[in-house]
């Protein structure tokens, strides 16, 4: 389940650009790696953000894991029905399980990402 028409890290988020903002979550893998994810720390929106340094926290009932911004910018929008369902990410992590919007800062960095057949071999080599 890794949709074409997104972009991915080698993290695990996944990236929907929109003109120069880009939408972003975890992925498929990530969230079915983690479990039932019962609560997720949100970016401040209006931060800063810098490509691959952490956003926050997903804790599930496994594990807790940090999510990494995809790229750097500013948080335009967070998704304020997390915190009161953050199931939504194991329910539909593409969907309604978004986690935050970035203003895209270098649209350059977007090249460092992968596509989504670049993210399957990835998963393949990594046997997952």
């Amino acid at each position: 389940m890794i949709p074409d028409g997104l972009l991915y890290s080698t993290n695990h988020e996944w990236l929907k650009v929109n003109g120069k903002t880009g939408r972003m979550g975890i992925t498929h893998y990530a969230q079915e790696a983690l479990g039932s994810v019962v609560y997720i720390e949100l970016p401040e929106a209006g931060s800063r953000v810098t490509a691959g340094e952490s956003l926050g926290v997903v804790e599930s009932v496994k594990a807790a894991s940090d999510y990494y911004a995809p790229v750097s910018g500013k948080v335009s929008a967070v998704n304020g029905e997390l915190p009161d369902s953050p199931g939504l990410i194991n329910e539909d992590p593409y969907g309604r399980g978004w986690i935050a919007e970035i203003d895209l800062e270098d649209p350059a960095e977007l090249d460092g990402l992968l596509s989504a057949q670049g993210y399957r071999e990835m998963l393949q080599k990594e046997g997952k």
